[in-house]
């Protein structure tokens, strides 16, 4: 049986440099992994890699699709590639700026994406768009306003609801709570854990923040200098870390 997404030896160099020594890992559906590490570790090269937002140096992403057929995803036509990004799979980033259009409505930020996979009914469209901005905790009221006029949190949360209306299975996200205050934080990730439990969503999470993780992963996968040196189930890890690198982090940065 194949995992929903299936990473093999992914690497990335930058000229002489490498980003990210060879990376392996299955997702399976419903799971969240956490992909830690501090700043220059390679963690969001290696998401960038798997998420279709950079092209690797070498190894593959195969995914396999809601009727069973594994597809490798270097194989897709651009025209595949951002429809499969438009539908089964989602990516939110550190700045909710770069995943939103700012130009154009709240409402129009999430029914975009379901008129991208065909939607042509402006009453639904608006519906979905209500009915999103409710469940991500966004004033209904708000639907005609510009994200411009919205707060960290609020662009945050707008963005969530953009890549979840289309009901994707895999969401990938980049330090999701990196740059808001502590109070905003908390209130996002109690709303992202709800999310992803209730939609029974497989996530890959990149954070710096090792609480973070321990809230929302049930594996983790430490990366040092591009490489992974450690992998296991989060509790595990957090509990009885192994990696010299590892221990370090986790006494200087969690208590557990």
């Amino acid at each position: 049986m194949n995992g929903l997404l299936t990473v093999d030896n992914i690497t990335k160099n930058y000229g002489s440099r490498v980003g990210c020594h060879p990376a392996s890992f299955e997702l399976w559906p419903g799971e969240v992994l956490a992909i830690v590490g501090e700043s220059g570790s390679g963690k969001t090269t290696l998401l960038k890699c798997i998420s279709g937002q950079m092209d690797p140096t070498s190894g593959s992403v195969r995914y396999t699709k809601r009727d069973g057929e594994q597809i490798l995803f270097q194989n897709l036509s651009e025209a595949e590639r951002r429809f499969l990004m438009r539908t089964d799979w989602g990516f939110v980033h550190q700045d909710a700026r770069d995943g939103l259009r700012m130009g154009v409505s709240a409402g129009a930020n999430v029914g975009e994406r379901l008129m991208a996979v065909g939607d042509r009914h402006y009453g639904h469209i608006r519906k979905s768009a209500a009915d999103w901005l409710r469940q991500v905790e966004i004033d209904v009221e708000r639907i005609d306003d510009s994200p411009w006029s919205f707060s960290g949190g609020m662009r945050q949360r707008l963005q969530i609801a953009r890549n979840l209306v289309t009901a994707p299975r895999i969401i990938f996200m980049d330090e999701p709570t990196g740059g808001l205050d502590v109070s905003v934080q908390a209130r996002l990730l109690d709303l992202m854990r709800g999310l992803v439990r209730n939609l029974g969503l497989a996530a890959v999470i990149v954070t710096h923040d090792l609480a973070v993780a321990r809230l929302l992963s049930t594996r983790m996968m430490v990366m040092q200098a591009g490489s992974v040196i450690e992998t296991g189930l989060t509790d595990q890890i957090l509990e009885d870390p192994q990696a010299p690198y590892t221990q370090l982090l986790v006494s200087s940065v969690l208590q557990v």
